[in-house]
């Protein structure tokens, strides 16, 4: 499949997925990269900090996600990011959505 067509696939599911993914507990961008590393297989494996923090600030502004600055002691400050009830609430939506949606695609592709 052309490369256009995967990014398009992607794209749409950025969101429900970096929500799923804060929703499992504070982290941070470097962490979220790591995790879609390992988790998303060949999907999200490349994914890359230019794509990633846009995606985060647009959650963050749609009051989905907050963020504080912290540093370790003796660390470097990182921005760790939670998800907020909105947030909780959208993800459960999305996850609906992405069920059915799923559902209908089969139902439509079933030969």
């Amino acid at each position: 499949m052309e490369e256009k067509y995967r990014q398009q696939f992607k794209k749409g599911a950025l969101e429900m997925v970096l929500l799923s993914v804060v929703a499992r507990g504070k982290t941070y961008g470097y962490e979220i990269i790591l995790t879609l590393n390992r988790r998303g297989g060949p999907l999200f494996q490349n994914i890359r900090e230019g794509t990633l923090y846009p995606v985060l600030y647009r959650l963050e502004d749609a009051g989905l996600l907050t963020s504080e600055v912290l540093a370790p002691p003796g660390g470097r400050a990182k921005k760790y990011y939670r998800i907020t009830d909105a947030g909780r609430r959208t993800l459960a939506q999305m996850q609906q959505f992405w069920q059915e949606y799923k559902r209908c695609i089969d139902d439509i592709m079933e030969v």
